[in-house]
């Protein structure tokens, strides 16, 4: 069977403006026959049910946001379940995930995205309004369809869409996603959102990405701050380990030490304090950025990122920035 276009599996809202066009010169409308059958199509089994249950009046089911049914149920192309289309969407079924209404925006995503055959595979439920009150969401097998007015509709799914949640979803410190998830270099995969981007690598080794020796998630985002150009926190899937990576701004060279902790306040304003991370593990994180901004300043150099790992120990002040071993341990100990 040849999958049909979006506008044929779920014609446009422009149909139901007709059917009601009709309805008011008759000032009656079509009548649901106790057969099932709506507006001159029949409607069936589970699907019917879900029709019936998103109208105002199940008995007047036609003045539901679906409208008018403009085809008989039909099999989907997998063979695992069926739809019927109306004016104002597509009511899919299967025997696992139930009958679920798709349209709009995220329905026009799903469709780009193949439909049933997928990544996403069928709606599990119906579309939600998110707790911001404006955007929208609808739950699929293989991950979920977020959309609201100013980032448009995009699918988050896997180790990108848990890192996502984790740090609160939508009403979180990343925002709705801006784009889809695309392929990187070395095997990734990377996510824009409205505050950040996050990513997932394998764990090849590359030496570009130090915190991901084996499986990793990570988020990063440029920063508006007088030292900070950019932040990228690192967490191994594997072992739990986590990093920072900061790429200093020209400024941090020579004045960062100044004022070490606005430095410390910058960067985390920036991105979100990692999760799970111990005091003493963030005091050693603390410790490691002052050395670096430290040692550039003694040796006029200190490498186009600075690379903050809390599995290092928490060393003393002493030992940290003392001119006398910072061209030694350069703020890597352990």
């Amino acid at each position: 069977m040849t999958r049909k276009s979006a506008s044929m599996r779920r014609p446009g809202l422009r149909l139901l403006g007709v059917a009601a066009l009709l309805v008011g010169l008759v000032g009656v409308a079509p009548a649901a026959q106790a057969d099932g059958t709506y507006c001159g199509y029949p409607v069936l089994g589970a699907i019917e049910a879900k029709y019936r249950a998103m109208a105002p009046n199940p008995n007047r089911a036609w003045e539901s946001k679906l409208g008018c049914p403009q085809s008989g149920e039909k099999r989907t192309p997998d063979g695992r379940g069926r739809f019927t289309t109306f004016a104002g969407g597509t009511i899919y079924w299967t025997s696992a995930t139930g009958a679920h209404a798709v349209w709009g925006e995220i329905g026009k995503k799903w469709g780009q995205l193949g439909w049933e055959r997928g990544a996403l595979g069928y709606p599990k439920a119906d579309e939600f309004t998110n707790p911001d009150g404006v955007g929208k969401r609808q739950e699929y097998e293989g991950g979920t369809i977020y959309w609201n007015p100013n980032a448009g509709a995009f699918a988050v799914w896997g180790r990108i869409g848990e890192l996502w949640g984790q740090f609160g979803y939508e009403g979180g410190s990343f925002g709705y996603p801006t784009s889809d998830e695309f392929s990187i270099s070395g095997g990734g995969k990377t996510q824009a959102y409205q505050n950040a981007t996050l990513a997932w690598y394998p764990g090849t080794g590359d030496e570009n990405k130090p915190g991901c020796t084996s499986e990793c998630v990570v988020y990063r985002a440029s920063c508006s701050g007088p030292w900070a150009e950019e932040v990228e926190v690192f967490r191994n899937l594997t072992n739990g380990r986590q990093s920072v990576s900061i790429r200093p701004t020209a400024a941090a060279y020579t004045d960062a030490q100044d004022d070490e902790p606005r430095f410390w306040n910058e960067i985390w304003s920036c991105v979100p304090y990692p999760k799970g991370l111990s005091d003493d593990q963030g005091e050693s994180l603390y410790k490691q950025m002052a050395c670096h901004d430290r040692f550039a300043d003694v040796t006029g150099h200190g490498g186009d990122t600075w690379d903050l790992e809390a599995w290092r120990s928490n060393q003393p002040w002493s030992y940290v920035t003392n001119p006398i071993y910072l061209p030694f341990h350069e703020c890597n100990w352990d």
